[in-house]
């Protein structure tokens, strides 16, 4: 059933990948054509390694490799639901892991991610499967570490998780065999300092670039801020009723099964900690740093709605069973009250009427001639890798505006502008701290003039 939603969706609702994933078709990109990745765009995206080979593998299929790499991901959202209801067998029962399917499922930021093609997805397919199959068996070693060393080359965040495990796995291992799973647990860093070393000369690239974005983009907090902020990301990942439920069902699992809530509690655990880490580190505080605990959090929730089937039959499983199927029904009411399903299709409408238009626009025979006179500006960062993509241009011909040094540099070529609401409100504007002078990068350079235009976009340009 979940399969059969998901292709009708992409049939109904056409979307492209966004911001981040389309950089890793740029550098895919780039690397088949024997260069270098532009990993110190402009606001460029943290690279992930495991990242640029899908991007090399679907760089192949020329422009068709966007989509491709979205069906891809939405295709790790069905495994992931998986994983996530097999954790919840494993761990639990049955029903526990239907419940937390179904509510996963209903948690619309998460297929709302898979169909932008965020490598969040992959990666929490990678780490529930990597749990459940720990649940499963106490110790299981060698699979779940190259799970979670997979899972390492998409986020750093899993080199925590895979340095844990070794530890866990440690005492009933052979010197040979700690020698040999710590080589794997290293794999993930390794590879991903090199492949920073070998592009930029900085092992540690990766790290301080992301951190210097984050700065410029306003998303890092003092550790006073991060509690409310952690709280106010649970409660926009998976709503209220749910984190409620969720607390519950973590407090109900403790006590009434400790040994099967150990993973997930665990995982839990570990994902508010690196979070807590990462903010503390400098690095951007958004929610997808908290979609693995937001994930636990639902199992958990599931186990409020579900937990009784742990128990024998007789007085209290009924009380429990009664008393959850009056919170499902609560949950229920709730979101139905709550949910605007016309911002949703809206959203997901324009995702794929946007990048129909640009392209469409930027493959205008005019537009085509005018990228000759010189670079491409846009209005910031946010159209570059989507035109880069469009176009075929390097990383030096696609400028932000937004970057005033680079910007005032260029004096001949095209500029870019939203010529909607829309396309100003999604695109003019700076995502974190819009200001007027937003507005203003939103009208021509003098001397530009007007080439071609539809309802979203306006191209002008200047030749010598």
């Amino acid at each position: 059933m979940l399969t059969i939603t998901v292709i009708v969706g992409t049939v109904v609702f056409p979307s492209y990948t966004t911001y981040d994933a389309t950089y890793s078709l740029l550098w895919g990109r780039e690397i088949l054509h024997g260069e270098m990745p532009s990993f110190a765009n402009y606001r460029a995206p943290t690279e992930h390694p495991l990242g640029l080979v899908f991007g090399m593998f679907f760089a192949l299929f020329g422009r068709a490799g966007d989509r491709l790499m979205l069906l891809a991901t939405l295709g790790s959202f069905i495994v992931m639901v998986m994983g996530l209801y097999r954790l919840g067998r494993e761990a639990f029962t049955k029903l526990v892991g239907v419940v937390a399917a179904i509510i996963i499922c209903t948690r619309f930021d998460f297929p709302f991610l898979a169909a932008r093609g965020y490598i969040d997805i992959p990666y929490l397919a990678l780490l529930l499967w990597a749990a459940s199959m720990e649940s499963a068996r106490t110790r299981r070693g060698t699979p779940v570490l190259v799970l979670l060393t997979l899972a390492g080359l998409l986020r750093p965040e899993a080199w925590i998780l895979a340095g844990l495990y070794w530890l866990w796995l440690f005492p009933a291992l052979s010197w040979g065999e700690r020698i040999r799973t710590a080589l794997i647990v290293a794999s993930a860093p390794i590879i991903w300092s090199g492949v920073d070393y070998i592009v930029t000369g900085d092992p540690l690239f990766s790290q301080n670039h992301t951190t210097t974005v984050s700065e410029e983009l306003g998303r890092q907090k003092g550790i006073a801020e991060i509690p409310a902020q952690t709280l106010l990301f649970m409660t926009q990942l998976v709503k209220l009723p749910v984190v409620v439920a969720g607390v519950i069902g973590t407090v109900l699992a403790c006590v009434l099964a400790p040994r099967r809530s150990r993973v997930p509690l665990a995982l839990l655990v570990i994902g508010l900690a690196t979070f807590l880490l990462l903010s503390v580190g400098g690095f951007s505080v958004i929610n997808r740093y908290l979609l693995l605990p937001a994930v636990l959090l639902m199992l958990f929730a599931a186990f409020t709605a579900g937990g009784f089937t742990i128990l024998v039959p007789g007085r209290m499983r009924t009380i429990w069973a009664s008393a959850a199927a009056l919170g499902v029904l609560f949950v229920v009411v709730w979101t139905v009250l709550r949910v605007d399903l016309t911002q949703l299709t809206s959203e997901l409408r324009y995702r794929g009427t946007s990048v129909e238009a640009l392209t469409s626009l930027l493959d205008e025979p005019a537009v085509r001639a005018g990228a000759k006179c010189g670079p491409v500006l846009t209005s910031n960062h946010r159209m570059i890798p989507s035109v880069r993509w469009i176009m075929d241009l390097p990383a030096d011909q696609v400028i932000a505006r937004s970057d005033v040094e680079a910007a005032s540099k260029v004096k001949y070529g095209l500029v870019l502008l939203a010529a909607g609401r829309a396309a100003f409100l999604r695109g003019g504007l700076d995502p974190e701290h819009p200001t007027a002078a937003d507005a203003l990068r939103n009208l021509p350079p003098v001397g530009y003039q007007p080439i071609a235009s539809n309802d979203l976009y306006s191209v002008y340009g200047r030749c010598r």
